[in-house]
């Protein structure tokens, strides 16, 4: 029997199955026009993606220099390798091949890998700053180093090396919690910045910003094309940045620093705070942390007990000593308690007695009856005891924070250190209990002891109102800062009687063996020795020129030097240079100070040494703060 269809029934089927055919193409035609027409742009950005690789472009940092134009910071050509891996397998392939090459040990190898950990889709950095005769092996060997980029890129140069060491600073790869603050927010993964100095301080202008070009690879990572494959886009420069220092000056300085000692050297122009030469040893060598420190070096650095990578301008803070005695003084004229012919009740023949304790002069057999401007350049002790007997602790500790020694100065430099100075006598309540300490602590602080510890730029700017009218400048590298309203309060006659007791230390005072570096200079200026109980004092000298209309102020602080006389040749020195004045007796003699064998191997005779010594049971003096750290709490 025969089966047969309506035609109704066949054309029915016809129907259906046209359209279901329609309605495929539909769907079909539709996802083509989403995909070709739509979304177009998705697919060919995710296209370009997967055969372009983004290969950042460092921008050139911005040169530095001084205020005539000479070069502190530079770029200079360098290469980076880098490698393009598809994976941590390949990458640790590729470093197996490489490591015969540059060198690379197994901690090498694991910093690589955490690179690629950090950004996988970036090229991963294995030299960050290649010699040339490692790039030409490399090149020799590029067949069988799929993924292998090397890629000129300017490098940070020092010409001058340790010797701006603490004033340029350095640069190194940004770290993930620097990427982690606001400012740094935008730096990519491997981005330089800033560590110290002026680099850290004005990076923002420096770092400029980063280009970007693009490489053609294959599926598997390998490099098809380095050159054409997209549009570059061109990195920004950073901006030049023009300092105050004179770079010849801050040659000078280094060049006579005693050898092998650790201390700081700071000049000022004291009219304007303009810094002409700031100065720390020991140094290092900025040049060193360009690519990557080695670890041997940085841990040589980190380790020493020198403390290299301290800048003790701004980053260490000392006992005054007897730089601190002009304060007192200007403190009493201010006050109306004393004149510069005003004398002590008790004459010093040697120490004071004050209840059952004897604090010491410097000089055994005493100075007799003087003035207060004999007593600035003779830097008598028992004059000065008795002189902050009469100004009082609340009025000394009250002066003394209005005149900033509480304070930073505001230099434009990272780390600066707050000076250590009591605020008030509920210093020494918590420290040494209520009713358990007496008027004795005065005496200590009169002379630049006790609970004081200043910076050095805190102790030169004092010394930069002394030397101009009397209100503080604050000082800078770069730009200049708003300036405080923080002043002296004292009369032109009071300014100009101070200067003169600081001329007679230098003409026929503690300091007058300084007269020798040069003859021509009237120089104005105060010696200072600071008791270290972890062992020999620590030497000072602030002074400025020309005595009548001050163009300069140095201040400098030698760790261990024993008597701040040996400083003051050291500070005249470097006013003479750049005063241009006669610098032609002993022009290319370094000098050398007292060792701990040898008191006084000197060069130059200096004046009568000057040392504050007093009885240490009532007030403990501050440590030898060359780690910046606060004195300890008094016993």
């Amino acid at each position: 029997m025969t089966q047969s269809f309506h035609p109704y029934l066949l054309d029915r089927r016809w129907r259906v199955a046209r359209n279901v055919v329609w309605a495929v193409l539909g769907v079909v035609m539709l996802a083509f026009f989403r995909t070709q027409i739509l979304e177009h742009g998705k697919y060919q950005l995710q296209s370009e993606t997967n055969r372009l690789r983004p290969i950042p472009l460092p921008a050139p940092r911005g040169i530095i220099t001084d205020r005539n134009g000479k070069v502190l910071a530079e770029n200079v050509p360098g290469y980076t390798v880098s490698l393009l891996p598809a994976g941590e397998d390949s990458l640790r392939a590729a470093l197996a091949r490489l490591a015969p090459v540059v060198k690379l040990d197994r901690a090498g190898v694991e910093r690589v890998l955490v690179r690629f950990r950090r950004a996988p889709y970036l090229p991963v950095t294995v030299l960050p700053n290649a010699k040339f005769d490692v790039v030409a092996a490399l090149e020799e060997r590029r067949l069988v180093l799929p993924g292998l980029l090397i890629q000129p890129e300017p490098k940070r140069h020092y010409p001058d090396s340790g010797l701006i060491a603490h004033l340029v600073g350095y640069v190194g790869e940004v770290t993930e919690t620097e990427r982690g603050q606001r400012r740094w927010a935008a730096v990519r993964l491997g981005g330089l910045v800033g560590k110290d100095g002026l680099e850290r301080e004005y990076d923002d202008s420096l770092r400029g910003a980063d280009g970007v070009r693009f490489v053609e690879v294959s599926a598997l990572g390998h490099v098809v094309r380095e050159a054409g494959a997209a549009s570059t886009l061109r990195p920004a420069p950073g901006k030049a940045l023009r300092t105050t220092i004179d770079l010849d000056l801050q040659r000078y300085v280094a060049q006579i620093f005693p050898a092998g000692r650790r201390g700081a050297l700071l000049a000022l122009n004291p009219n304007t705070g303009e810094t002409l030469a700031l100065y720390s040893a020991p140094g290092f060598d900025p040049n060193a942390f360009v690519g990557g420190v080695d670890p041997d070096y940085w841990r040589r650095l980190s380790e020493s007990e020198s403390h290299p990578l301290m800048d003790r301008t701004i980053q260490a803070s000392y006992p005054p000593g007897s730089t601190w005695k002009l304060a007192v003084a200007a403190i009493a004229l201010k006050r109306g308690l004393v004149t510069f012919r005003s004398r002590m009740p008790i004459p010093c023949r040697g120490g004071l007695q004050y209840g059952n304790r004897f604090f010491r002069c410097w000089s055994p057999g005493g100075h007799g009856e003087l003035t207060l401007t004999d007593a600035i350049a003779q830097s008598c002790d028992v004059y000065f005891y008795q002189l902050g007997l009469k100004v009082g602790l609340t009025s000394l500790l009250e002066e003394a924070g209005a005149w900033g020694f509480r304070a930073r100065t505001g230099i434009d430099l990272p780390g600066e250190v707050l000076p250590k100075f009591p605020a008030g006598t509920d210093y020494y309540d918590r420290f040494y209990g209520p009713r358990r300490w007496t008027s004795a602590v005065t005496l200590n602080l009169a002379i630049g002891q006790g609970e004081n510890a200043q910076t050095l730029v805190n102790m030169v700017r004092f010394y930069q109102m002394l030397a101009s009218d009397g209100r503080a400048r604050t000082p800078y590298l770069v730009h200049p800062l708003a300036n405080s309203s923080m002043s002296l309060d004292l009369t032109p006659d009071q300014l100009a009687g101070l200067r003169q007791a600081l001329i007679n230390v230098v003409e026929r005072g503690t300091a007058r063996g300084a007269r020798r570096y040069d003859s021509t200079l009237t120089i104005a200026g105060k010696t200072g020795t600071a008791q270290n109980p972890h062992g020999p004092a620590h030497g000072w000298f602030i002074g400025f020129a020309p005595a009548d209309k001050p163009e300069i102020v140095v201040g400098a602080i030698v760790e261990f030097a024993r008597e701040g006389p040996y400083v003051a040749p050291l500070v005249t020195r470097v006013i003479a240079r750049y005063l241009g004045g006669d610098t032609t007796v002993a022009s290319n003699l370094r000098l050398v100070l007292p060792t701990d064998t040898a008191p006084h191997p000197m060069q130059v005779l200096p004046g009568p040494p000057e040392q504050d010594t007093t009885v240490t049971d009532t007030t403990t003096m501050p440590p030898d703060t060359t780690r910046a750290t606060p004195p300890p709490r008094n016993r």
